[in-house]
């Protein structure tokens, strides 16, 4: 098991209690609970059936943390309702990409698997195959923005970027937390850094 898997544990766990952290954006959905952990059987047959092996990280996760719940935006998906996704081919350049779901057996592209709902149809995926396997990356499935590849090495240090920036109480429009200050201002709305 992964070192840093307690350690993600215990700072969940307090997150809640922490009165000068940072506002999650659909903290209110999850509540910074997690769902039940899930069996490594049921994580082979939903890799089998897709044809596709998950990122160790991710995969640890789910296995050892939690299987759905706490997370960014409107938290962790169940893994039934992930799907998988590629990223538009590269249009005008200067352009954003968007993604598009796809057949678990269509391969020949990189895959992405929508992991977190953001909401509309903004997207947080995980490349599954290609270069960036193990990388998570936040776009728009219509292109109308992103994809933003995060500088994390894989989806735990991703997790722990997200818990420690909202602990620290910091502003981060990537992973859309606010801080208490930019919170009690009034034109809280036109402060917040971009990104």
């Amino acid at each position: 098991m992964d070192p840093r898997i307690s350690r993600l544990r215990r700072k969940l766990a307090a997150i809640p209690f922490q009165p000068l952290r940072s506002h999650s954006f659909g903290e209110e959905q999850h509540k910074f609970c997690l769902g039940p952990k899930l069996a490594e059987a049921r994580v082979a047959a939903f890799e089998a059936e897709r044809d596709i092996v998950l990122p160790d990280a991710y995969r640890q996760f789910l296995t050892h943390i939690g299987g759905s719940g706490a997370g960014p935006f409107y938290g962790l998906m169940p893994l039934e309702q992930c799907s998988l996704m590629v990223m538009n081919p590269r249009g005008e350049p200067g352009t954003p990409r968007g993604f598009n779901g796809t057949d678990p057996k269509a391969h020949g592209r990189d895959l992405f698997l929508h992991i977190i709902e953001m909401g509309c149809t903004d997207v947080c995926v995980i490349a599954v195959t290609g270069p960036l396997i193990g990388r998570v990356l936040i776009g728009n499935s219509d292109g109308f923005w992103g994809p933003n590849v995060s500088s994390a090495t894989d989806f735990l240090d991703w997790y722990e970027r997200w818990l420690n920036h909202m602990s620290a109480g910091r502003d981060n429009r990537a992973l859309e937390l606010t801080s208490p200050r930019l919170r009690a201002h009034p034109n809280r709305h036109r402060m917040a850094p971009k990104i």
